[in-house]
């Protein structure tokens, strides 16, 4: 693996997990075992490397859901495809979700970066919600207004560990797939007109 490509994976965990504020460079390149010039000649800055690393965790996101949908049939069965799929990513590479919502926190231009890169399956994705609100699968309402409250419900449930702690659900594998399950219970039960 490439110099910059092990700066990447190791920025993107630290600002996925202890945040962008929290990650000094002169850390990374300790745990890499290289200079902190090494890593400013690959991308200037630190703010070079978010750029980087927020190019890369969209594209292993993108690949993740688009790999999801590829075997999935039509109606419900996408929707649940991509819960599911955003659930392994939340138990095999939290880190990825993490900066998602580090992002957030940060603001523009870089909330703007990744939403950018990410247009053209918001784009897929409102078309399906419309297409399955004008069948009168789905109960008629904001496509683009459904898409973010179903975001919002997937990536809490999904990651925010110390809120499920809060109201005394621990963070087990096996508690994921419970959660799993009543999350696509409840998007079905609110979403989805059933015949």
């Amino acid at each position: 693996m490439k110099t910059s490509e092990r700066v990447v994976e190791a920025a993107l965990a630290s600002f996925g997990t202890s945040g962008y504020g929290a990650t000094s460079l002169d850390a990374l390149a300790r745990e890499l075992g290289i200079r902190k010039q090494t890593i400013l000649y690959h991308f200037g800055s630190k703010e070079g490397l978010l750029g980087a690393v927020v190019d890369q965790a969209v594209a292993d996101l993108a690949a993740a859901l688009e790999a999801a949908l590829e075997g999935a049939g039509p109606g419900w069965e996408r929707v649940e495809s991509v819960v599911r799929a955003v659930f392994r990513i939340a138990v095999r590479r939290p880190e990825l979700l993490g900066l998602i919502r580090e992002l957030g926190r940060l603001g523009a231009p870089w909330v703007t970066q990744a939403s950018d890169a990410f247009e053209p399956m918001v784009k897929r994705a409102t078309e399906f919600l419309e297409n399955e609100m004008s069948v009168g699968h789905l109960r008629a309402s904001d496509p683009r207004l459904v898409l973010v409250s179903a975001y919002s419900t997937v990536m809490g449930v999904a990651t925010e560990v110390e809120v499920l702690r809060a109201v005394g659900i621990e963070p087990t594998l096996a508690e994921a797939a419970r959660r799993r399950r009543e999350l696509l219970g409840f998007l079905r039960a609110a979403l989805y007109v059933e015949a």
